[in-house]
């Protein structure tokens, strides 16, 4: 089969974005469709946790997109008795340290996210085609022939690999005939953008804690002039969207009003689910997003481990397009299931929670602890314990470059390839192509002056890490070892002498 394309991604909502700016800062050729004639326009998921504001740095957008946001203001909660109660979204104030630059997340909307990403898109050269629905496909064990159609009509498409980013109705789950038990979590709910008057910008209020059927929420969308309205509606009927239902549905809700609704920008009601694919890959193609796993909104969960599906599929498409064993794309699911698992788990609890009005958002829905240490992609060459296990996620830490100018271990890793630290020794490895080498120490190309490299990994002069493209530990190797395991691990975990050797 000749090829069209490499990887063919239908659906450009968050996950599918992110894999296309991925890939083409791969250079790998991609096609990317939508069947929408638009992008979409609503905020159901606006919180961005901290592991995917390091997503998004290393994809060259954190910045544009705390622009575009705010972090998340207290939640006001109304009581029954006229009097009010301000509280933190993650329970307790949390900060910055070195190791972990980005503490809480970050307020954007949905529709704002991605209109930053298909800017970051744009400047790699490429594009969403809107307005083209995959039809079907065909596979055999080198390919995809995908039928497109748009409004000139059908056409063929030929890909090494498809992946379905296209959402909870996933037309290439269902097409693949993939399971996705779960469970309705019996809770139907109101979730709109509207322009309203009433209400300050300061705070996310909150209405009628502890009632779960009527309980009522009105968040100020960061860097917009709209408010998120978001609550329960019954089970069964149709719901009047319009800005004078709405009216009168939050007056019935706050005992108010004087919260007067002048426009609907966007509104949705769904019910909710938390569902799981049995399978993440069948042949050539590829599930990822919320067509692998559909969440409760709470907690801020589902946009965040669909983006870090892509974060991590990338980089691995890219190898085995490249020359890696197409055995590599199969720790995608092994790694990126369990997981969604422990996501879709997280959200449910938080969900019940939330509806008896002590939700709070504490460490693990930041997701920075989360990692791979099961993997077949992690290897400890060392005896003794370390602080950190491969699998883990590689620390960040401020320091110095030996020219002098500041820097930090995050900038070293930003970029597709691998790195490799080393620590106080002065002898390096054959240098191999793909791989950033970096020694820490008196002689090195870094320098740890305030000790923050040593605190956040904790290993002795003759130690090295290695990095994976997406930023988790993929081995802690001695002195003695390296060139023998760097040469094996590549070898052997990714079938490649990419990244090779260089003479």
């Amino acid at each position: 089969m000749s090829f069209d394309t490499d990887v063919l991604i239908s659906g450009a909502g968050a996950a599918g974005l992110a894999l296309a700016i991925d890939l083409a800062r791969r250079g790998i050729a991609f096609t990317l469709i939508e069947q929408n004639e638009q992008p979409f326009g609503g905020s159901r998921g606006k919180g961005i946790q901290p592991r995917t504001l390091e997503v998004f740095e290393d994809l060259g957008l954190v910045d544009r997109l705390a622009a575009a946001g705010a972090p998340y203001p207290p939640l006001r909660h109304y009581r029954s008795d006229g009097t009010t109660e301000e509280s933190l979204l993650t329970g307790e104030e949390v900060s910055p340290s070195p190791s972990e630059p980005y503490a809480a997340p970050l307020m954007i909307a949905q529709f704002r996210t991605e209109a930053v990403m298909r800017e970051r898109l744009a400047e790699l050269g490429h594009r969403p085609h809107f307005g083209r629905r995959l039809a079907g496909f065909d596979q055999d064990e080198n390919g995809v022939a995908a039928r497109i159609v748009d409004a000139q009509g059908e056409h063929l498409v030929r890909a090494r690999f498809l992946i379905g980013t296209d959402g909870g109705r996933s037309f290439v789950r269902h097409t693949l005939n993939i399971s996705f038990p779960g469970e309705t979590l019996g809770v139907r709910a109101l979730v709109a953008d509207v322009r309203l008057e009433g209400l300050d910008r300061l705070a996310w209020h909150r209405f009628q804690i502890g009632s779960p059927a009527t309980q009522f929420m009105v968040c100020p969308l960061a860097g917009t002039d709209l408010f998120q309205l978001q609550g329960p509606v019954p089970l069964e009927g149709d719901i009047d969207l319009s800005p004078a239902a709405l009216t009168e549905l939050i007056a019935r809700r706050t005992g108010r009003t004087d919260i007067v609704v002048h426009a609907v920008s966007w509104a949705s009601v769904y019910s909710m689910n938390a569902r799981l694919a049995d399978r993440y890959r069948v042949g050539q193609v590829f599930l990822a997003g919320d067509a692998a796993h559909t969440h409760p909104p709470t907690g801020g969960q589902g946009l965040n481990t669909s983006v870090q599906d892509a974060y991590n599929l990338g980089w691995k498409l890219a190898a085995v397009i490249t020359g890696a064993s197409d055995t590599l794309l199969d720790t995608y699911e092994g790694e990126r299931r369990p997981i969604a698992a422990g996501m879709l788990g997280l959200a449910t609890r938080l969900l019940g929670e939330a509806r008896e009005g002590t939700m709070r958002r504490d460490r693990e829905s930041r997701q920075l602890d989360l990692g791979y240490r099961a993997s077949s992609l992690s290897c400890k060459v060392l005896s003794g314990e370390t602080r950190l296990q491969p699998g883990d996620r590689a620390p960040d830490a401020p320091c110095r470059g030996r020219a002098g100018q500041p820097t930090r271990l995050f900038s070293v890793f930003a970029g597709p390839h691998w790195t490799l630290l080393g620590f106080g020794s002065p002898e390096r490895p054959s240098p191999r192509a793909g791989l950033r080498m970096a020694v820490i120490g008196e002689h090195g190309d870094l320098i740890d002056d305030a000790g923050h490299i040593a605190d956040a990994y904790g290993l002795a002069p003759g130690q090295w890490a290695l990095v994976r493209p997406d930023g988790y530990l993929a081995a802690i190797i001695d002195t003695n070892e390296l060139d023998q395991t760097l040469r094996r691990y590549f070898e052997d975990r990714l079938t490649t002498a990419v990244p090779a050797e260089v003479d």
